[in-house]
């Protein structure tokens, strides 16, 4: 089976028809049993996959910049992971720590101390999923405050479970048919460069939601006195891969500060190594009173973590708990996934993801109806838009230049309304940002036709 999965190389090639029959197969059965409640951009059946190589059971293999949404970070079944799990589910698979004890959750929680650039004393929650670790991270800001405001912002993603949905404001059709939510959230608008809301400049948008936030917000909606915390993605994921002014999270946290609001960063996305930090948040000299952990931390198996400082952490047993979050199996994946990111792919995203962009921006001089090109690392965004030098969003185009790149061999997601998300594991090389840009602009050749 190794050598199996060793065989897939490292590039695309389409050998059937798009779906082939065998995948048509279980695209149909799916239909038939699964919730339709799941969103698929295109009709991709993933059979095995390795490193950045994702294959379907008609033998067509695809270069994986999603990686399963920002998750394999250490690429599709990494011998050392895979020895990791081996390993751990022949000697224990689940014990539950909510009720006892196993050493590899200190262990993990200790390595990802060790992580954070203040030297602060930090303590783990373990969950099962990103959305798993807001609601604690809901939880905890409340009962450490004892208020029950919170402060999110317009186009973010938490999740989808009632807390995290109620700080979601990315698309209508995540909240429609579900309320009433969490009462308490207010919404304020989020720094977008590209579009600045409030009427500001673009260079000049940070400041001016920190204003809108103090001047406003504080003055009109709520009373900071009652604010338990502000959520904030350090990047916007599902909102578009947005980048804050480089000031602005420094900002946000001195206004959290002075009023004695917790700062919540969700690093769900953006975090281990995905950026060419470990978290996106110390590219803006910024330090959280918490943080969510999910997605690439364990290479593919569900685990979430809520990071808090040690002297915040201070509820009771039984505040909070769950059976299945830090279970043995996806905690020795996570350690191996840790290790290898420190030691080898870190320094990787943040070379491969600068020429991975600059590619890109090499593209938009030559494709006007690319708008923006974004990103740290390897998370990268990229602006489809209506006519050259326009700010309006074009979601048709964009659609169709995905599913142009999945027909050509390139698995790649939207995000917002009108970006595309390049999310590669973070092992891949310079032939394989080279081979998805130029698909990329094959795609772009065929659908802005």
């Amino acid at each position: 089976m190794a050598q199996e999965i060793a065989d897939l190389g490292k590039l695309p090639r389409i050998v059937t028809a798009l779906p082939g029959p065998k995948a048509q197969a279980v695209i149909d059965a799916d239909q038939r049993f699964i919730s339709p409640s799941y969103t698929r951009s295109y009709p991709l059946v993933a059979e095995r996959a390795s490193g950045a190589i994702v294959e379907d059971p008609d033998g067509n293999r695809f270069l994986d910049f999603s990686a399963g949404i920002a998750v394999v970070s250490t690429g599709h079944c990494h011998p050392a992971v895979v020895r990791a799990i081996q390993d751990q589910a022949a000697t224990l698979i689940h014990m539950s720590g909510t009720d006892f004890y196993y050493r590899q959750m200190p262990d993990l929680a200790q390595k990802l101390e060790s992580l954070m650039p203040d030297g602060k004393h930090w303590r783990c929650f373990f969950g099962n999923s990103g959305a798993e670790a807001i609601e604690a991270s809901i939880k905890l800001a409340r009962y450490a405050t004892k208020r029950q405001q919170l402060i999110a912002f317009q186009n973010s993603f938490h999740g989808r479970t009632m807390g995290a949905l109620s700080l979601t404001a990315s698309k209508p059709v995540q909240r429609k048919g579900f309320g009433p939510l969490l009462a308490g959230v207010t919404h304020i608008p989020y720094p977008n460069p590209f579009r600045p809301p409030l009427g500001a400049k673009a260079e000049h948008v940070g400041e001016a939601v920190l204003e809108y936030l103090e001047e406003v917000v504080f003055r009109t909606t709520v009373a900071p006195d009652e604010v338990a915390a502000i959520v904030v993605e350090a990047i916007q994921g599902e909102g578009g891969y947005v980048i804050p002014p480089v000031h602005f999270l420094k900002g946000l946290e001195r206004i959290a500060h002075n009023y004695g609001i917790l700062l919540v960063v969700d690093e769900v996305q953006s975090g281990m190594g995905r950026t060419g930090k470990m978290f996106a948040f110390e590219h803006f000299n910024c330090r959280p009173d918490i943080i969510a952990i999910a997605k690439g931390i364990a290479s593919g198996l569900p685990l979430g973590v809520m990071m808090a400082r040690a002297d915040l952490m201070t509820w009771e047993p039984g505040a909070h708990a769950s059976t299945f979050g830090g279970n043995p199996v996806c905690l020795a994946a996570a350690l191996e996934t840790v290790r290898l990111i420190r030691e080898k792919y870190l320094a990787n995203s943040a070379k491969v993801g600068a020429l991975l962009k600059s590619r890109l921006m090499e593209l938009k001089s030559r494709h006007p109806l690319i708008g923006d090109v974004r990103g740290l690392g390897l998370m990268v965004g990229v602006q489809i838009v209506h006519a050259p030098g326009s700010h309006a969003w074009n979601p048709v185009l964009r659609d169709a230049l995905i599913q142009e790149c999945f027909n050509r061999g390139l698995l790649v997601l939207g995000a917002g309304a009108s970006s595309i998300r390049l999310s590669p594991p973070l092992i891949i090389d310079e032939e394989q940002a080279e081979c998805a840009v130029r698909i990329f602009a094959e795609a772009m050749a065929a659908a802005a036709v």
